[in-house]
């Protein structure tokens, strides 16, 4: 079986989040002792972020045996239909990316109603790879991907 992984758990990991920390090493730990860890472009360019050349990042993938596995077109096929639904459904509340709780955000001095975009294509980039090539992502990013992947497994 073959898990992919979205960003959060690996800068869980890297940076380390001490909230996080331990709860994403573990499931990275569990997961790749019986499955083959993938992740996609979008997660290696984010992760590529953290480490100061190439090698060094290439050396981490081969030493958590994580392998990066390109998109196929069906799986940005399927983050666009994800994408579309969202943005044509976006409404004013935020979500929480834990639990999927919506809330409105007012600003504290004028009381208007803040608005701004919570997730961006890479998000639905990432889910529609995972749920092409694997079917299971470990992500902390539980609600949207539940509501816009529904037949996604979310760990």
């Amino acid at each position: 079986m073959t898990v992919a992984i979205d960003t959060n758990i690996l800068l869980d990991i890297l940076l380390p989040d001490p909230k996080y920390l331990e709860s994403s090493l573990s499931l990275l730990t569990s997961y790749g002792e019986k499955h083959l860890l993938i992740i996609s472009e979008v997660v290696y360019g984010e992760l590529a972020t953290q480490f100061p050349d190439k090698k060094k990042l290439l050396a981490f993938l081969s030493d958590t045996d994580i392998r990066l596995v390109n998109s196929d077109p069906e799986a940005l096929w399927m983050a666009s239909r994800a994408w579309k639904a969202y943005t044509k459904n976006r409404s004013q509340e935020f979500q929480c990316n834990t639990c999927g709780n919506k809330q409105f955000l007012q600003c504290e001095k004028c009381d208007s109603l803040i608005i701004g975009k919570q997730h961006i294509i890479s998000d639905f980039l990432i889910g529609g790879h995972a749920l092409f090539h694997s079917g299971t992502l470990l992500t902390r990013d539980r609600g949207y991907y539940h509501r816009y992947f529904p037949e996604l497994v979310l760990v």
